[in-house]
């Protein structure tokens, strides 16, 4: 924050704690003796006199994250930084710190696959499970502090990897055997059915061995995002921790109803 902003935003909650009759004498106590640092004390009028020499560095909380005890443990109080200066504190900020509220941000689809036969299926046949690399793709946030002298950014990458099937039953088998299917060289997952592979086992796909019967069968879908992101200082992809998201999908088994003469 300029001193011109700091200077307003103390003096103002100055004002509304002392001129209201129902706070408390400590609370009245600590706001005026939080604002003599910055008036009388250390900073002697906010440092309006250095206004074009830097800043007031400020702890602030991520609204969407107050319940995680970790969104307080900036407990600094505001100090003054010189332009071009880096804040010697833990929780300053930094590209990584960016890095990380940038993949916050970042806005993932729904993880729902392509399936062949869709929705319906017999018992004993392949069902193949694909990816549409047009909407499973890289996704990237930035995120900038641009103040007087000071610019840091970084921008945070999110890349679909593989896929996890898991059938909602032990009546059933998974293409691989291991139910995750990985990223092809085209950065597609999967490969979509076509017309004439029915008899084909799928790369990426599931085989129920029963039928659902009256119910259906709960497929949980979950694909693995690898999280890199490159920064101010920092051009070589790092990596943060992977993400993993899931969807479930309602699947009907049938049998296969045959005739005998």
């Amino acid at each position: 924050m300029s001193a011109q902003e700091f200077k307003k935003q103390v003096e103002d909650g100055y004002d509304e704690v002392v001129n209201d009759p129902a706070q408390p004498n400590y609370a009245k106590t600590a706001t005026g003796q939080y604002r003599d640092i910055y008036k009388d004390g250390k900073y002697k009028d906010y440092n309006l006199d250095k206004a074009d020499e830097g800043n007031f560095w400020v702890a602030v909380q991520d609204e969407n994250r107050l319940d995680d005890p970790d969104a307080f443990t900036c407990s600094e109080l505001p100090f003054w930084v010189e332009n071009g200066d880096t804040p010697n504190v833990k929780n300053a900020v930094t590209p990584e710190v960016l890095a990380e509220l940038a993949y916050n941000r970042i806005t993932l689809p729904d993880t729902e696959v392509t399936l062949a036969p869709e929705d319906v299926t017999k018992v004993n046949l392949p069902t193949w499970a694909w990816l549409d690399k047009a909407k499973f793709k890289e996704v990237s946030v930035t995120a900038a502090l641009n103040v007087a002298g000071l610019n840091i950014s970084a921008t945070t990458t999110a890349k679909p990897v593989s896929l996890k099937l898991e059938p909602g039953t032990s009546d059933a088998e998974t293409y691989p055997s291991s139910g995750e299917c990985r990223m092809n060289g085209d950065d597609s997952i999967g490969e979509a059915y076509a017309k004439g592979k029915a008899d084909e086992t799928p790369p990426c796909g599931i085989k129920y061995l029963r039928s659902s019967g009256d119910g259906t069968y709960k497929l949980r879908a979950t694909i693995t995002w690898q999280i890199t992101w490159t920064g101010t200082g920092n051009p070589d992809p790092k990596n943060l921790p992977n993400g993993t998201f899931g969807n479930t999908q309602n699947i009907t088994v049938q049998e296969i109803q045959s005739v005998n003469r």
